[in-house]
């Protein structure tokens, strides 16, 4: 189990008011110290990781793009006392008066470490001064990540960790961490809250600096304006009441006959949503085809609206790769409650780029998260016809018909032993790949609608 002692930043710029789980928090507010400088990024170690004299063992800091906004902060949880009965077993951590962040998320060492326990935070909006209510944190997110065997997924930078939640822009945080049963499941070593400021949007200061990324793309395909992030006109009918599963466009039985591909549908680049290219590990790396489409939910929260999804989908990015250490965004597409759909993973939206989203799954297959969490709200109706509209085209670039089946060999995935051939459907939930809720309860029941939309774009009968 890799070590995660407390770094010189936590030490000097995160002191953090601990404060009983058990009994009601009542300690006064305190103010953060001046703002500490970010340690030095010392010279590249093998691999391409930075090394830090941060003093962070095990962590690894990627320099970022001068020219974009944005930062990660990482405050360790303390062990909880009760005055009267000393270590309860929970974590927890109070601080206010610190720099702004709009996504929070807990981390530890060990990847495979379980985290049995529930994981709730409450923060302060800077735009009312007033403490929201507590909030459930997804804690159990094992089936997110890279397969097992791959660099990606062997990677001594990678850590366990809930799923991020969008809390909008906040300077106080309160967060507690409690086990099911601390006695024979204790928490994971290293816990740590990850707060994530997203920057600022591309619009808001100029062009973004971004890497130069090879164009992949079908030329006759052009992709939306960097800036926009409004839905198209379909996609605000569905939002007025149009069904989940519209009629598909009108299409010429030869031309169907011959392509089984839908229509390209918009997509938001990287560079739209203003990820910062820096980050990430450099190159790609890609699956042979695309067989299946996982479909998840981010499990963020429905909190944000359509413009800020490209903050959104920043602090996800930089949760992904800052804090849990994968090489890029995990999901190769989001799409928001609006139905814009972005480009997630580098490489190029029409290849078969490897993602890690779905454990032991992620060969040959694509991942699409929904944002937000649709365990026990309706997915909206605009986001599931994207859905359809971007599996038609991506499956039909395959050959793959979205109402079929079929058949995965499993890389390890706690379900699915390594090894195993497992039958899917062409379009899947996460759940069918492993234990968890994802992609929620309500946006699971939708699925066959999305297959059924997916085909008809595709001009399948």
């Amino acid at each position: 189990m890799r070590g995660f002692p407390t770094s010189s930043i936590g030490a000097a710029a995160c002191a953090a008011l601990v404060l009983p789980l058990s009994i009601s928090l009542t300690a006064p507010a305190s103010a953060e110290p001046p703002p500490v400088a970010p340690p030095h990024i010392g010279p590249a170690l093998p691999g391409g990781v930075a090394a830090s004299d941060s003093g962070v063992a095990g962590r690894s800091l990627r320099e970022p793009d001068p020219g974009v906004s944005g930062s990660t902060r990482s405050l360790p949880l303390s062990p909880a006392m009760n005055r009267s009965l000393g270590p309860t077993g929970e974590r927890g951590l109070r601080k206010v008066g610190i720099r702004p962040f709009s996504l929070v998320g807990v981390v530890w060492d060990d990847p495979a470490a379980e985290l049995a326990g529930t994981v709730q935070v409450r923060t302060r909006p800077l735009a009312t001064g007033n403490w929201s209510r507590w909030q459930d944190v997804e804690a159990h997110t094992d089936g997110h990540g890279a397969d097992p065997g791959t660099a990606e997924g062997a990677s001594e930078r990678t850590r366990g960790a809930t799923a991020p939640l969008w809390v909008g822009a906040s300077d106080g945080v309160e967060v507690r961490v409690r086990p099911t049963d601390a006695h024979s499941t204790p928490l994971p070593d290293g816990m740590r809250l990850e707060l994530v400021d997203p920057g600022a949007d591309p619009t808001a200061n100029g062009p973004v600096r971004s890497r130069a990324v090879p164009a992949m793309d079908e030329p006759a395909s052009p992709l939306i304006p960097d800036a926009s992030y409004m839905p198209d006109l379909s996609s605000v009918w569905d939002l007025l009441g149009g069904p989940t599963a519209p009629a598909p466009p009108a299409q010429t039985a030869e031309a169907a006959a011959k392509s089984y591909i839908g229509p390209r549908p918009k997509i938001i680049t990287r560079k739209g949503w203003g990820a910062d290219e820096s980050l990430r590990e450099k190159g790609f790396v890609y699956t042979s085809t695309v067989k299946a489409a996982f479909v998840h939910h981010s499990a963020t929260g429905n909190s944000y609206t359509c413009k800020q999804a490209p903050s959104v989908l920043r602090s996800i990015y930089r949760y992904h790769v800052v804090s849990t250490g994968w090489r890029d965004f995990g999901y190769n597409f989001a799409i928001d409650k609006c139905g814009n759909i972005y480009e997630g993973r580098a490489g190029g939206v029409n290849k078969p780029v490897l993602g890690a989203h779905t454990l032991g799954f992620n060969t040959n297959s694509m991942g699409i998260a929904l944002l937000g969490t649709y365990s026990h709200t309706n997915p909206p109706a605009a986001a599931v016809t994207a859905a359809a509209r971007l599996t038609a085209w991506k499956l039909g670039v395959f050959k793959r018909n979205p109402k079929g089946k079929v058949t995965l060999t499993s890389g390890g995935s706690g379900k699915h032993a390594k090894g195993k051939k497992v039958s899917f459907y062409v379009i899947a939930g996460h759940r069918n790949a492993f234990l968890t809720d994802c992609p929620g309860s309500r946006l699971y029941g939708k699925l066959g609608a999305i297959r059924t939309a997916s085909a008809g774009y595709q001009g399948r009968s």
